[in-house]
């Protein structure tokens, strides 16, 4: 697999270290600062919150490649959690934000009374299961513990990918909300629910863990090659997507950036920069 550059783990390294500023400078930025919040408006700059990699790998790549020639001034601020992405486009502190699939979106709305809607899928990051020891599924044995993300979709995502795979058997009827009451037969395994940028750390404490890709990218894992069991792309429901909140669809902004990263340029650096880790999705507009 080919990992980000070392340029991009640069940039990415001192944009992490100024996202915390960043996210305690938005709850007093003004429409008037494009530096600390969204602009408000459909001209200006377009602020979009994403998680470090690879959603603000990929902006990057349509910030410095393709954005200036089709008039875009496009700023990237990365988030280190699936909460303050959603709250900050909510209230206006970013345009639009570039994380998360609609599982969670759908989730996250209904618990905290957000409008979020989503613009146009991207790209496809596999869950896997990944073992600091184990090499195969047979390696895991009754006793052993198994993490898991602590978040009501990726927790039941986590669980179906188990069941897909033989490691444990769910209940029948267990839906994409599966929940740790819904495991028929645990197969002598115990599970530890956490939060899921903490699981890739996690590996030196249980004997296995079920890691979104992002956060197993940074943890220099390697999906294509490391997991133990990958969910399929075809027909998967957990494609990441770019997102505004509701009303903000047509923006022209939004609409130049959703193309751009629907383009053949996006699609191809997907393919080459992540070898298998991170997949395009079709695109298309979902709203």
């Amino acid at each position: 697999m080919r990992t980000p550059s070392k340029n991009t783990k640069a940039r990415l390294t001192a944009t992490a270290a100024t996202a915390a500023l960043a996210v305690g400078l938005t709850a007093c930025g003004t429409a008037s600062d494009p530096q600390s919040a969204g602009s408000g408006t459909q001209d200006g700059p377009l602020t979009v919150a994403a998680s470090a990699t690879p959603h603000a790998e990929i902006l990057e790549y349509v910030r410095d490649h393709l954005a200036e020639e089709e008039g875009l001034e496009l700023n990237v601020k990365v988030f280190n959690d699936y909460v303050l992405p959603n709250t900050a486009t909510e209230s206006g502190d970013v345009d639009a934000n570039y994380f998360q699939h609609q599982p969670y979106l759908d989730d996250f709305n209904a618990k905290n009374g957000t409008h979020i809607v989503p613009v146009t899928t991207v790209h496809l990051e596999p869950l896997g299961l990944y073992a600091k020891d184990a090499r195969s599924l047979d390696d895991l044995t009754p006793g052993q513990t198994i993490a898991l993300p602590n978040d009501t979709t990726n927790g039941g995502r986590a669980l179906r990918l188990l069941d897909a795979n033989g490691v444990i058997e769910l209940k029948d009827g267990a839906g994409q909300d599966a929940t740790l009451a819904d495991i028929a037969d645990p197969r002598g395994l115990k599970f530890q629910e956490l939060e899921a940028a903490t699981l890739p750390r996690a590996l030196g404490e249980v004997d296995a863990a079920v890691i979104n890709g992002n956060y197993a990218i940074e943890a220099d894992l390697k999906p294509a090659e490391d997991a133990l069991a990958l969910e399929e792309a075809d027909g998967n429901p957990y494609a990441n997507f770019l997102a505004v909140k509701e009303g903000d669809e047509d923006d022209p902004r939004v609409a130049t950036l959703a193309r751009l990263l629907n383009s053949e340029q996006v699609r191809s650096f997907i393919k080459d920069e992540y070898d298998g880790s991170v997949l395009p999705a079709s695109g298309g507009t979902t709203v």
